[in-house]
């Protein structure tokens, strides 16, 4: 621990805007995680075969009741499309739709801060290292010869912590953008197959 501190405090004034960045990063993630993972939770085959079910049984209110039961993408443009049933399919498409344009963003919203804030952050910490340089250089250019190594030495160790913390920062955000990225995708497949399938259903009696 007293070496982490040791390497943040001479760092320079670079780790505190790394630092930053992390905590931005960190904020965003646990927020796309709760969103994607938890609120968007649901088994949609279950989900979907109970909507048909009660549909196909005439409880079309019952079938609307369920799907606000959930805050997840799916039931909300479900909800969306049945609401509209007994107009005609154009129509109940163009429900289905505009719901989906509104719930699938909401879906994206965010994620891609996080690779700007990975390469935010590995660029101040190059950054940072050359500044650290420039500084050393200058320095040691006044020092006495017998401690000129010494201390190029021990600037450019400290200069080369901002590189570290910015990549220390940059990776996470760079694994966590990309799982949070696949697992939308798949959501995003499963409204858009899901939905699919409700509105052939929905349709299918008035062909």
């Amino acid at each position: 621990m007293e070496y982490i501190y040791l390497a943040f405090k001479n760092g320079g004034a670079f780790m505190y805007v790394i630092l930053g960045t992390l905590v931005l990063g960190i904020t965003i993630i646990v927020e796309r995680l709760l969103f994607i993972l938890v609120r968007n939770r649901i088994d949609a085959t279950r989900f979907v075969n109970r909507v048909v079910e009660l549909v196909q049984a005439g409880s079309v209110t019952n079938a609307i009741e369920l799907c606000r039961q959930s805050n997840a993408a799916l039931p909300v443009i479900t909800c969306a499309g049945l609401k509209e049933l007994g107009k005609s399919p154009k129509e109940i498409q163009g429900a289905f739709e505009l719901s989906a344009m509104s719930e699938i963003p909401k879906l994206e919203r965010r994620t891609h801060y996080l690779s700007m804030i990975a390469n935010v952050a590995t660029l101040l910490g190059l950054l940072g290292t050359i500044v650290g340089l420039i500084q050393s250089f200058e320095s040691v250019a006044s020092a006495d010869s017998s401690q000129k190594a010494a201390l190029l030495s021990a600037g450019i160790s400290v200069a080369m912590n901002t590189t570290a913390f910015g990549l220390m920062v940059a990776i996470p955000c760079m694994v966590f953008h990309s799982y949070i990225q696949s697992k939308t995708n798949v959501i995003v497949d499963q409204i858009n197959e899901n939905v699919a399938h409700i509105y052939h259903k929905l349709v299918k009696p008035r062909a």
